[in-house]
């Protein structure tokens, strides 16, 4: 058996040789290795969620949720079998979900995402493995059970964590390092939403508030493919949803209702931002453990749940369901309310304690937004036409490419995942206005991001 002095000998070997490399050979290696354990790491993650889920929700609460297009477009149950059992088990995912985090990883709360930004800017060596670990468990409790969040903040985790092992272990510069732990969250998040390119954008985009990491993406276009090529062996190649019919824009005064939706993208990005921060500040002041926190949220989402359904889980299903006839004859006062509901179980879920992304989330939220923009105009409206879909992926790439502070990025992630890639130049106004009302805002969903690259404290050692 090698002892540890071996193995740090062989990596500083490896590291020496590494850090002399161009550029090219150097980036092509790491962001090779980093894709290997981005897939892989995704692949993990979706099984445990997987597993978890059919225990939590189906055996324990006799509840199946919908699954999108890309995931065998299941229906998911009519109602509750047992609806009194949502809210205990929701509760009990929760519960587990923070004994775990609280007594083996604290930093693993909350949305991983954010973390590995504020590691890429202050620490790229810092994100330890048992944080890596811990939030693949603690993940896959909370969203398993039901509770409201999204798949790839743990995923990014993973890789950022691997990003940031290869910092210490190869003794990379601090710039080498801020670029190995950008090119982890990328191409984390490209593979588990099967958006390659979203992806590799992303690792550039989604650091700062106002500016674009040039030097991570050529490293991240490496490690994301790598890591799709990786997921989709295992899970197949195709997107996330299917939108049901091509797009062809032909209707400019369908530009006057991607706007409408812009406008109101970006209040709700707002709206998402600081109700969910202020569910953090609230669940810090409350008399008891943080252990129990989550458990409290998730008890919450699940008396929701009883009746909006469309809170529990990933809210993939409800996308796809969203994105064809399914929710057309869903009451209007539901689908009016679901973005807000949606963020509210977000918060309940995640800012208590709980493990999850935003991510997923904010799409989610966006896409029930321009299901709603399209229920209310349809009736009325000239040239909106008799399909919500392209009103949900735009609001979609609204809200949150809005929010996130990263237009590009999620604009090129959800043209990805919806196959909808027509829809970028029409979408543009959309996320514009969203993005402009965000901005004036000053705010974001991501709280570690800085706002050019001359903050960086990497940058300037």
């Amino acid at each position: 058996m090698i002892s540890k002095a071996a193995w740090r000998r062989i990596g500083s070997a490896l590291g020496a040789a590494i850090n002399v490399m161009p550029y090219l050979p150097k980036w092509l290696i790491l962001a090779s290795v980093i894709g290997v354990i981005a897939g892989l790491g995704a692949v993990v993650f979706y099984e445990a969620l997987t597993v978890s889920t059919h225990l939590f929700l189906g055996v324990l609460a006799g509840y199946h949720v919908p699954t999108p297009a890309g995931e065998g477009n299941a229906a998911g149950s009519a109602h509750f079998a047992r609806a009194w059992a949502i809210p205990i088990v929701v509760a009990l995912g929760a519960l587990a979900s923070g004994f775990v985090v609280f007594t083996w990883a604290p930093e693993a709360e909350g949305h991983g995402t954010d973390a590995a930004i504020d590691a890429v800017h202050h620490n790229p060596r810092g994100i330890r493995l048992r944080a890596v670990i811990v939030k693949i468990v603690a993940s896959a409790l909370t969203i398993g059970s039901g509770g409201s969040g999204g798949r790839e903040g743990p995923t990014a985790q993973i890789s950022a964590g691997f990003g940031s092992l290869l910092a210490r272990v190869l003794d990379l510069s601090p710039e080498d390092g801020r670029i190995a732990v950008s090119v982890g969250i990328g191409s984390g998040i490209g593979a588990i939403f099967s958006a390659p390119l979203g992806g590799a954008v992303l690792a550039a985009d989604i650091v700062y508030r106002d500016d674009f990491d040039l030097e991570a993406l050529l490293p991240a276009a490496f490690a994301s493919i790598i890591a799709y090529t990786i997921f989709g062996a295992v899970f197949g190649y195709q997107p996330l949803f299917a939108a049901p019919g091509g797009y062809h824009f032909h209707q400019p005064i369908q530009l006057v209702w991607f706007a409408t939706i812009g406008l109101l993208a970006g209040v709700i990005g707002l709206l998402y931002s600081k109700s969910f921060y202020g569910i953090v500040r609230l669940s810090h002041r409350l008399p008891f453990s943080k252990k129990l926190r989550p458990a409290l949220g998730g008890l919450l989402v699940g008396l929701m749940a009883l009746g909006l359904p469309e809170v529990l889980g990933t809210g993939y299903g409800w996308v796809q369901k969203g994105l064809g006839a399914e929710m057309l004859h869903t009451p209007l006062l539901i689908v009016l309310a679901l973005p807000l509901a949606r963020i509210l179980a977000t918060g309940l879920s995640i800012g208590t304690g709980g493990s999850g992304g935003v991510f997923g989330p904010g799409m989610v939220i966006g896409a029930f937004t321009g299901l709603a923009v399209w229920r209310l105009l349809e009736p009325f409206a000239p040239g909106i036409g008799h399909a919500p879909a392209p009103y949900v992926i735009v609001g979609m790439m609204a809200v949150f490419g809005g929010i996130s502070r990263a237009p590009v990025a999620v604009m090129l992630m959800v043209a990805q995942m919806t196959g909808s890639i027509a829809m970028l130049g029409p979408a543009m106004i959309a996320v514009a206005i969203a993005w402009f009302i965000v901005g004036c805002a000053d705010d974001s969903i991501y709280r570690s991001q800085l706002r050019t690259r001359a903050d960086s404290e990497t940058r300037r050692r």
